[in-house]
């Protein structure tokens, strides 16, 4: 039990970090999760202001990405164990995937995300 406490912890989605060398990737992880965040507040905005294809796209992006990042913690924090981290992993990758291709789908084929969510909003 002791052992287990004072393990290295890890970074979303990787192996355990062995001394200080993971600490550089860690900060620009957490720098990128912040942009993205932040990126979010503009381009919601922008969706009710200028909808259109480019708001659509970005917001499939940043949307996917931003879960993915969010479920990554989740899977940090609650899976333990080699053989369930990465099933946890490989599912989340998955899924990452099929969110932005259906998203894409639907920027593509239907009415995209922006007007999609005024006509929810309209009803």
């Amino acid at each position: 039990a002791a052992a287990a406490r004072c393990a290295p912890a890890r970074d979303s989605h990787g192996p355990p970090r062995q001394g200080h060398g993971g600490s550089k990737a860690a900060s620009l992880h957490w720098t990128g999760e912040r942009a993205v965040s932040v990126l979010l507040l503009g381009l919601l905005p922008a969706a009710y202001l200028c909808p259109g294809p480019a708001v659509d796209y970005s917001l499939a992006a940043a949307l996917t990405l931003h879960g993915h990042w969010g479920l990554g913690q989740v899977i940090t924090d609650y899976v333990h164990g080699d053989v369930p981290i990465k099933v946890a992993n490989t599912g989340l990758y998955i899924l990452s995937a099929l969110t932005f291709a259906g998203l894409c789908h639907f920027n593509y084929h239907d009415v995209g995300i922006c007007k999609a969510v005024a006509m929810l909003w309209s009803l």
